[in-house]
């Protein structure tokens, strides 16, 4: 790997995480304010999650995975954006089995649970995101 080429992948995952902060803060925000009315966080986690990331969709096709070759009269790309709801649903299937994991089996409290969920869920994200989806 060339020394431009590690750059540029630095750069797109330094602004791939920038987005992922405020589509945590989306996430972390709707998520406390469901369970803290008393919803389950299953359910929660669903709802939170989804808002999450239909900002990430908008700002990483946007800001973090740039496509330069497609130019803006191509239109909308269908296919790229059935990839990142598929992508996101495994996601968000690893995430909901690792907080019942962490909650139900190893008493973990669920905000902490979801903290340790969302490291992993990001570096899969990522990846997933630059090699599949933009």
């Amino acid at each position: 790997m060339s020394d431009k080429s590690l750059r540029v992948g630095v750069i797109q995952f330094l602004k791939f995480n920038a987005v992922g902060v405020l589509n945590t803060l989306v996430d972390f925000a709707i998520f406390t304010l469901l369970h803290s009315i008393g919803m389950v966080y299953g359910v929660a986690q669903v709802i939170s999650y989804s808002a999450g990331t239909a900002n990430s969709f908008i700002l990483n096709k946007k800001v973090t995975f740039r496509d330069r070759e497609r130019s803006s009269t191509d239109g909308f790309d269908r296919k790229q954006l059935l990839r990142f709801i598929l992508l996101n649903l495994v996601v968000l299937g690893i995430s909901l089995l690792l907080m019942n994991l962490l909650t139900d089996k190893f008493g973990v409290q669920v905000l902490m649970a979801k903290v340790m969920v969302t490291f992993v869920t990001v570096v899969i994200n990522f990846f997933g995101s630059r090699k599949w989806v933009f």
